[in-house]
């Protein structure tokens, strides 16, 4: 699954790794030594995140129901807590340096492409 901003024509990463369940959103990255460009992990539901046990820094984004990026969180060390964004459903976990990389911006518009899907939306 490709993560697309759109208001941008910039692809965000073109491996993504969805968790969409409480075990999953648990694991999170926990476990890996890195987070390589191109890659990524969407967490839904979810409007917080934590870096504790974690090797690497990472770039947080989240979006509201209709993909809507609406709070930025750049380079979030390990032993660190997001904050609550209220209005957030989705959270966006990329290598560090990925929103300044892509000029993403609070207001921008995230799509989640899957061929296996027709290229439908899946936010």
């Amino acid at each position: 699954m490709r993560i697309i901003n759109q208001t941008k024509n910039e692809l965000l990463a073109d491996q993504t790794l969805l968790a969409n369940t409480f075990l999953a959103r648990l694991k999170g990255l926990l476990g890996r030594r890195e987070l390589p460009r191109g890659e990524a992990l969407a967490l839904y539901p979810c409007s917080s995140v934590h870096t504790c046990f974690m090797k690497f820094a990472i770039d947080v984004i989240f979006l509201d129901p209709a993909g809507r990026v609406i709070y930025l969180q750049e380079n979030l060390i390990p032993w660190r807590c997001s904050p609550f964004v209220k209005g957030a459903v989705t959270v966006v976990e990329l290598p560090a340096g990925s929103i300044r990389d892509s000029r993403t911006m609070v207001g921008d518009l995230l799509v989640f492409d899957d061929d296996r899907y027709g290229g439908a939306d899946l936010v």
